[in-house]
């Protein structure tokens, strides 16, 4: 996996590049050099972010991901390597759609 996939995900979700280093598990000097290989959330991710990024505008999948929803925020799915969770989270996205509620 190179590293021009690991942007294409950062870009994606608008993810800081220490956010990108967690949710990875990877060094900075890994994903810059495309040592990824041994990555293969990479790939998963970046299919999933896809269909969830062809369903809704861009600038929503990345407020989307920073909002809490049933399940809390996607981030912190994310950032905890629980990619069942994130991915969990993204089936919600594609049923649901991104739904912003007044917590009143």
């Amino acid at each position: 996996m190179s590293s021009t996939a690991a942007a294409v995900l950062m870009q994606r979700l608008g993810l800081s590049e220490d956010e990108l280093c967690v949710a990875l598990g990877a060094d900075p000097l890994s994903i810059v050099a495309g040592d990824l290989d041994d990555k293969p959330q990479l790939p998963i991710l970046l299919t999933l972010t896809e269909e969830a990024g062809e369903r809704v505008h861009p600038g929503a999948l990345q407020r989307w991901l920073r909002t809490a929803g049933p399940a809390g925020r996607p981030l912190d799915a994310l950032l905890r390597r629980d990619y069942a969770a994130f991915e969990d989270a993204l089936a919600t996205l594609a049923d649901r759609g991104f739904v912003i509620r007044n917590p009143r």
